[in-house]
């Protein structure tokens, strides 16, 4: 027997409108009866002249989301019994998008499940289609990622993000920062690889004027201008390990003093830090030391290779070409999207955007093909194989400037724009 939303105590339909997030009352058989104005509002009104499940409304499947291969915050929470969370990717009057899914068992005397009210709040940070905004991706491993960013962004845990070189560790970081309650103010970056440790210093506790040869006047220090906001310490496996201390005097008690001053300072911020090596094995080998690796790591995040991505590479694709050129005239063919997907990435998403970048000097027309990426994909090879055979700087530059005259058929203005120099500089260079 079917139950009629005239059935359902009007307490309930009040009870949602009391939620300040579009929520809908649901069944343990998947029905919704009942939804809340801010629903109305984000997803539009439900057809309730046939039953309608949650699973068909938000994601066209003709079955509950744990037997489509999803994982299914209802079905956990039925067996839990307490609040379940999970990000799903739904449809919308927008078109899809990430929602961010809590779900609230209400249970009787007995402690069996009645009903369920499911809470959605649309995810800003991502998108599960091209916009031109935020990050971007559909796959199960960027999902996680975009649910991880979305439950540790309100709190003020320190972030730990981990990942190879070019995976995007610095948008990962900024979309914490936007989700978070202090967007408002600055997220300040610090880069800290190649640093030595006085410039070190200066950067992140500033100066006074005279404190060493060169500082002809007073500098504020990075965590100075981080007060209120986010510091993003990028790299945080370079820090030098004499600093180190520092560094975890900053972070636990938020006070500092600028080089060559006696002055303590305060500084209130949100730390975020990012690296690409294995932080844990440099603590087993005394690199890196153990009490700043546990307070920097209260909340680690993975962010994924493009390795291990595969899926979401025609949409990176289209995404990053009309961020190089936003004319939308460019279009990429399935045939060139399979090469690409059967590409080993070692530079990531950032080896995805320097292919296409050259792919739009190559391409002669607006359509983007298969011949045009193996192309790309061809001057790296070649320039590898004439790395390790020559050693001379200069003469490995002379051949990988001809190795590019040669992949765009001699034209010189294409092979200086690839190789990002000046084509008078092109000419000097080959003679």
């Amino acid at each position: 027997m079917q139950i009629n939303l005239q059935d359902i105590n009007q307490d309930f339909a009040t009870m949602l409108n009391a939620y300040d997030c579009p929520a809908i009352l649901v069944t343990p058989a998947y029905q919704i009866l009942a939804s809340n104005q801010r629903y109305l509002e984000s997803f539009g009104a439900i057809d309730q002249e046939q039953p309608a499940y949650c699973y068909k409304v938000s994601h066209n499947n003709e079955v509950p989301c744990d037997q489509a291969g999803e994982a299914c915050p209802l079905s956990a929470a039925g067996i839990s019994r307490r609040k379940e969370r999970v990000l799903h990717i739904h449809h919308s009057p927008r078109g899809t998008e990430h929602v961010d899914i809590e779900i609230l068992p209400i249970v009787d005397d007995k402690g069996e499940v009645k009903f369920f009210v499911e809470l959605l709040k649309s995810v800003t940070l991502a998108n599960p289609k091209v916009d031109g905004t935020g990050m971007v991706g559909t796959s199960p491993v960027f999902n996680q990622l975009v649910e991880n960013i979305t439950r540790v962004a309100p709190t003020e845990a320190s972030v730990l993000l981990m990942g190879e070189t070019g995976t995007g560790k610095e948008i990962a970081a900024s979309a914490i920062h936007l989700a978070s309650h202090r967007k408002t103010q600055p997220m300040v970056i610090l880069e800290c690889s190649g640093l030595t440790e006085t410039l070190f210093e200066s950067e992140l506790f500033g100066h006074v004027k005279g404190a060493f040869t060169g500082a002809t006047y007073n500098k504020h220090g990075l965590v100075e201008v981080a007060n209120g906001g986010t510091l993003f310490l990028d790299e945080i496996g370079d820090v030098p390990y004499e600093l180190q201390i520092k560094l975890l005097r900053l972070i636990e008690t938020g006070t500092y003093r600028p080089v060559g001053s006696r002055e303590t300072k305060r500084s209130d911020f949100r730390l975020i830090c990012a690296t690409h090596q294995d932080i844990f094995s440099m603590v087993e080998r005394g690199e890196f030391r153990r009490d700043l690796y546990y307070r920097i790591n209260v909340f680690p995040i993975h962010i994924p290779s493009l390795n291990n991505r595969k899926d979401d590479i025609a949409l990176l694709t289209t995404a990053i070409l009309q961020r190089i050129d936003d004319s939308g005239r460019y279009t990429v063919t399935d045939a060139a999207i399979s090469l690409l997907k059967n590409h080993d990435f070692k530079g990531n998403i950032r080896e995805l955007r320097n292919i296409l970048s050259r792919a739009l000097v190559l391409a002669n027309t607006s359509i983007i093909d298969r011949n045009v990426i193996k192309s790309c994909l061809e001057i790296d090879r070649k320039i590898g194989g004439s790395s390790k055979s020559v050693t001379d700087l200069k003469s490995n530059e002379r051949k990988y400037l001809l190795h590019l005259l040669e992949t765009v058929n001699g034209d010189k203005d294409k092979a200086a724009a690839l190789a990002g120099i000046s084509t008078r500089s092109l000419y000097r260079k080959l003679q």
